[in-house]
This record gives structure tokens, sequence and C-alpha cells, in this order.
């Protein structure tokens, strides 16, 4: 398959090495790839591979695409903006804000971010038992992949399993965090939190091509597509699943964006734009075990550190990585068939360390969190 390149001035500079790796990630088994790269030589924006299986069009340089956990930076932005208004406390507990849930009066508001609160996985914990959650994945989920799951709903699933740790005292990545600060938002704010998300990110920053769609299962144009694959009856069946109800996931992991505005956004939140400097030390302050802080994993590379999340939710995901002072960015969308094996898992994480090594220098990576 051949590669497009989009060529932004001022630099003007090819990036072959940039294109070889995009390539040979199509090569690997992904459907398609759009990547950009801002750094000291300029912004360079190529895709390849192909826009939809069968067909020959390329994937736009800066197509739509879900961005899984992502929104999980987003999110935790928007909290920490809130905290900034003095609406919200990090250290008071959750339970403060939504009495409802009945949560352990230890759990913070930091804790959710952090993924701290030892609050059960509504989509599966997996370690150091595989404990289920939500049906996202197999024909049962192609089949209902137009349902929808209230947030309350979701959370209150999570809440029937036992917690996995005491608050506060391990680390353990869960969606429920997530959709508990959507939900924390709400209920300060009186707001939808895509009202809450467009007031204070998406609007001052132009993010045109970024949404929050909550139910809506449209991807707007131009954007590549999404397959899943199961077995039924002892035959392999791939589905288009671009279309689809993301309230399953919720905000841990629905909003839609693009390469050009997950660009804008990092280097926007680590230039100091959205958030007052102290918040934004207390978010790129790492817990220990996992190198996670609020919203953001902080990673040491061959090359110096690294702000990032990824995402992968039903044959799209996304790569959001900066230097920590958002001067240098990577970031990426793929498309791909994705199946319950998640068999392109290894692909993906040797693909994104290869760019990350090329971008910032030797570093090491982490796979997609699903959501």
């Amino acid at each position: 398959m051949s590669t497009s390149t989009e060529l932004t001035p001022p630099s003007g500079q090819d990036r072959p090495e940039l294109r070889k790796i995009i390539q040979e990630i199509v090569e690997s088994g992904f459907t398609g790839v759009q990547l950009r790269v801002h750094d000291e030589r300029g912004e360079w924006a190529g895709s390849a591979g192909v826009r939809r299986l069968g067909d020959t069009a390329k994937p736009p340089t800066n197509g739509h695409v879900r961005i899984g956990s992502n929104t999980k930076t987003f999110i935790a932005t928007l909290v920490l903006q809130l905290v900034a208004e003095g609406r919200i406390g990090l250290d008071t507990p959750a339970d403060d804000y939504l009495p409802e849930f009945g949560l352990d009066r230890r759990i913070t508001v930091r804790m959710l971010l952090q993924h701290t609160s030892g609050v059960f996985n509504f989509t599966g914990d997996y370690y150091p038992d595989h404990v289920p959650g939500i049906v996202w994945g197999g024909q049962e989920w192609v089949d209902n992949r137009f349902h929808t799951y209230r947030p309350e709903e979701l959370v209150r699933l999570a809440l029937s399993k036992p917690a996995r740790f005491e608050p506060g005292t391990d680390w353990s990545y869960s969606n429920t965090n997530y959709v508990l600060a959507r939900l924390l938002i709400e209920k300060v704010t009186g707001r939808p939190y895509a009202e809450e998300m467009r007031r204070l990110i998406l609007d001052p920053l132009g993010l045109t091509g970024t949404v929050a769609p909550t139910t809506e299962p449209e991807l707007p144009e131009p954007h590549a597509h999404a397959y899943y694959r199961y077995e039924e009856d002892g035959e392999q069946k791939t589905v288009d699943v671009t279309r689809q109800n993301p309230s399953w996931i919720s905000s841990g992991g629905d909003m839609i964006s693009t390469t050009r505005d997950l660009h804008t956004f990092i280097s926007a939140l680590l230039g100091g734009k959205l958030l007052p400097a102290g918040l934004l030390a207390e978010m790129l302050t790492p817990e220990p075990k996992a190198g996670y802080g609020l919203g953001v994993f902080v990673q040491n590379t061959g090359g110096g550190t690294v702000i990032t999340h990824n995402g992968g939710i039903s044959g799209h995901g996304a790569l959001m990585y900066s230097t920590p002072d958002g001067s240098t960015t990577l970031t990426a969308a793929v498309n791909y068939v994705d199946d319950a094996t998640m068999s392109l898992a290894a692909a993906f994480q040797k693909a994104t360390q290869r760019l990350v090594d090329e971008v910032f220098g030797a570093g090491r990576t982490a796979a997609p969190q699903q959501g």
C-alpha cells in the first residue's frame, strides 16, 4: 500500500523515516495509520494504509477517530479546572459530591483521577484474577453495540464487586474512576460534562474536531473505519463497528478527536494554557507503581521524560505524546480489525515504541488501555 503525506509550512520537509515507520505499521496488520509530529523541524503529517477494507482510498491525514482512554486526560483537565475555580477539592472525599453511591469515605477526588481508589473496573479486572464486567467484545457486543448504558448503571455495577484494595494503598487502572469523575463534574456544575468540556477546553482552544458524544453513534466525516472480528458457528465474521453507541465505556473513553486537535490540546495543557502552574505540577506528579499522574502517564525514555496517554476502542486507537513543556508532540490515529484476544496489542506496542524512539529518543511504551 502506498502512503500519503501532507506537508505543512514552515518546515516543508519530508520525513522519510516517519513514512517508513507508518508503512511498516500497516504491514504489521493495521488497516490504516495517521501520524502528526511537531518538533524542532516543524510540523509533519502523513497517513498510510486504507480508509476502509476493500477500498484503495488512504486514511485522511486529519480524520476523526475514537480516542479511547485519551478521554481521561481531557476529563482530568476538566476536573482540575473546576478545582482551580474553587468548585471541587482535590483531596475532598468523592462521597461529599456523590453521596448517592455510598462510596468509601477514604476515596478522594485525587484517587479517582490517579486510579488509586481501588474501585472495580466495570469493563472487567484482570489481575490477579479475571473478574468480568460488562460485555464489550464478541458477537454479543457486536449485536448490542447501539445499546445505551447510563453512567450511574456502570458505577453501580462496579460497586457491586469487591474493591481491589484499600483506597490510596495501591494502583489499578479502572474506567469506573473516570465515570465517577464525569458524574462529579455534572453534579458540581449542573450541566452535562460535554457542555463543560466545550466551555473550558474545546471552545477556548478551537478544537472543532473534538466531541464528547456520550450516546451518539456517528463518527463525523472524514474518518477511517473500525472493525471487529468474531467467530460464529465456526466461521469468522468481520463487522464494521465505526458506528456504535459509546455509552458502554462512557467517560472512560467515549471522546472523538483528530491528530491535530490532540496536538493542540496536549501542547496547550503542558504549555500552561489550561491549568495554573501548581495544579499542572500536581497533574504531572506520578504515583510510583505505574508512573500515572492525574490523567496522564509520566514516562522516562532515552530522550528524557514524555507525558502520554494512549487509547484503544473497538478497532480505533489514538496516541498522544509530548515533552513536558509541550514543544514536541506525537499524535496518531490507527484503524484496525479488533477481536476478543486483542491480537494486535503486541504489534500496537511495537509500533508505538518505534514512533516514540524516532521522535523522542529510545524509550519504553505501553499497549493501549481499552477505553
